[in-house]
């Protein structure tokens, strides 16, 4: 009988629940969650929790311990380095258990596993409200600022476009009106040009034809 052994044999023999449990907790400490059954979920969660314990003092005796459960040199080093820079504060309860209901198969139960410090979702509404209970007047400050900024952004183009509009309109007025002037002007120069030759050659051909008719007279006399 085995009264009063709490271990769940997980239906394998010890080598082979071992690698399984290894095998988890790497794919664990890589993506940060996994979907597995319940049993296996909270029989990992009793098998990795003390493993990321000894990760929070980096020595090499601890990285030796670490990986003789492990056996994965590359799972070691991320849980050392990236793991447990993130659970550096927390005194326990690494992992979170979140049941997902049935399995179609053979309807067992499913459950999710993840490290609890790399779930944005969950830490990112409870930081906000830490910092907002601990800093009340920065709220405060914030809220009045904001009001005061929106309407001078809103009313500053609204000023500017409707000038710019108006301004336009005149400039190009001004330019039709300064260019009829200017097409005009060698038309009415070049009339006055081509009529003077003419008003001055008949008063020199006039004395000529005059001179001609008195000595004409002369010459008779």
């Amino acid at each position: 009988m085995r009264h009063g052994k709490k271990v769940n044999h997980l239906s394998r023999q010890a080598g082979h629940r071992k690698s399984m449990l290894a095998n988890m907790a790497c794919s664990l400490i890589e993506h940060k969650r996994i979907n597995t059954t319940v049993a296996k979920a909270k029989a990992l969660k009793q098998f990795v929790e003390p493993l990321i314990t000894k990760s929070k003092e980096d020595t090499t005796h601890n990285r030796r311990i670490v990986f003789a459960y492990l056996r994965n040199k590359y799972a070691v080093t991320e849980l050392f380095r990236d793991v447990a820079a993130k659970v550096g504060d927390r005194p326990g309860g690494y992992t979170r258990i979140i049941k997902l209901g049935n399995r179609l198969g053979d309807n067992a139960d499913m459950a999710m596993i993840e490290l609890v410090d790399f779930n944005e979702l969950y830490n990112g509404g409870k930081k906000e409200e830490k910092k907002g209970r601990s800093r009340r007047g920065g709220k405060k400050t914030t809220s009045t600022a904001a009001p005061a900024a929106a309407p001078a952004v809103e009313e500053a183009p609204e000023a500017v476009a409707a000038p710019v509009v108006e301004e336009a309109v005149v400039v190009e007025e001004t330019v039709a009106v300064e260019e009829t002037p200017v097409a005009e002007a060698p038309v009415a120069e070049e009339t006055v040009v081509e009529e003077a030759p003419a008003a001055e050659i008949a008063p020199e051909e006039a004395p000529e034809a005059a001179a001609e008719g008195e000595e004409k007279k002369e010459d008779a006399e």
